[in-house]
């Protein structure tokens, strides 16, 4: 798993995440940690289901990032990236 920090906060992505980048990369589309995260701290919609956050933020004019993410006491748990049309 992947951690870095974000002001008072860890980011930790999951295993699943993690492979999620390099499936997006094989496909031709180069996401970063940095952009996770800006989905997360600034979001363009925002929805929560069952403790779980949807961040979507749009990143082209063709594809918009999706993070699922839980936050817990100083520490985002990022688990999906999903990249969908916009």
């Amino acid at each position: 798993m992947s951690r870095f920090l974000v002001g008072a906060s860890r980011v930790r992505f999951t295993k699943h995440a993690v492979e999620k980048f390099e499936m997006l990369r094989h496909y031709g589309l180069e996401i970063e940690e940095k952009q996770v995260v800006e989905a997360v701290l600034r979001p363009e919609r925002l929805d929560e289901r069952s403790g779980q956050f949807f961040a979507t933020m749009v990143i082209s004019p063709k594809h918009a990032l999706r993070v699922v993410y839980e936050n817990r006491k100083d520490l985002f748990s990022c688990h999906y990236l999903l990249s969908c049309e916009a």
